[in-house]
């Protein structure tokens, strides 16, 4: 297990769960609530994206066996869902693959416990979040060690967000609007780089080296 691996889970977890981008969303959907309640949401709504991502984390090579679905397959079809949210990020745009849509929004504002929708599902462990998930659980079959560093790794990302929506309200100032679009931006351009290269490894290992 070397360090440019751990370097690289850490890279693709932060591009996908994207702490920052979850900031804004969190702090319009609390608009109005005290800062305990909103304390509360954050602290809650962490908790539970965890425990999915961990869920998926443990179950996730049964998951793929049972269901018949080979890595390199899977590689493949996560690599183009993970290309298209991407997209989203770079054109700023909203959609249900990596936040909340309009209307969905629009009901959560009714709402006043957020922290399982849409807070936990889909603002953090959303399908890009699982999605990656499974591809690491797959890649690290048979190395504990590799899977021992993704959960570790997950769960500083998580204590990441948490941390970005305790302080929402101040990051948000601090960013604005336009910095919080800059650096989903970019997320999104290296998040888009390695989409593109689960897909090549896909195809390779079904076509073979020449592919």
């Amino acid at each position: 297990m070397t360090l440019d691996k751990i370097l690289n889970m850490f890279v693709v977890l932060l591009v996908v769960i994207d702490p920052v981008g979850v900031t804004p969303v969190f702090g319009a959907l609390t608009r109005g609530g005290g800062e305990l309640h909103r304390r509360r949401m954050a602290f809650k709504g962490t908790a539970l994206a965890a425990a999915i991502l961990l869920v998926f984390a443990l179950i996730g090579d049964w998951l793929l066996t049972t269901l018949g679905i080979t890595l390199p397959a899977f590689k493949i079809a996560g690599g183009i869902l993970l290309f298209l949210i991407a997209l989203d990020m770079v054109f700023a745009r909203q959609s249900g693959g990596r936040s909340t849509t309009g209307r969905e929004q629009e009901e959560a504002r009714h709402k006043e416990d957020i922290s399982v929708f849409p807070l936990a599902f889909p603002l953090i462990a959303g399908p890009g979040a699982l999605t990656t998930i499974l591809l690491m659980v797959g890649e690290s079959r048979g190395n504990p060690l590799q899977f021992a560093a993704m959960i570790g790794v997950l769960l500083v990302i998580l204590m990441l967000t948490l941390a970005c929506l305790l302080v929402a309200g101040r990051l948000m100032r601090f960013l604005g609007e336009t910095g919080a679009n800059v650096m989903d931006r970019l997320f999104g351009v290296i998040l888009a780089a390695l989409a593109v290269q689960f897909v090549v490894d896909g195809v390779r290992a079904v076509f073979g080296p020449g592919a």
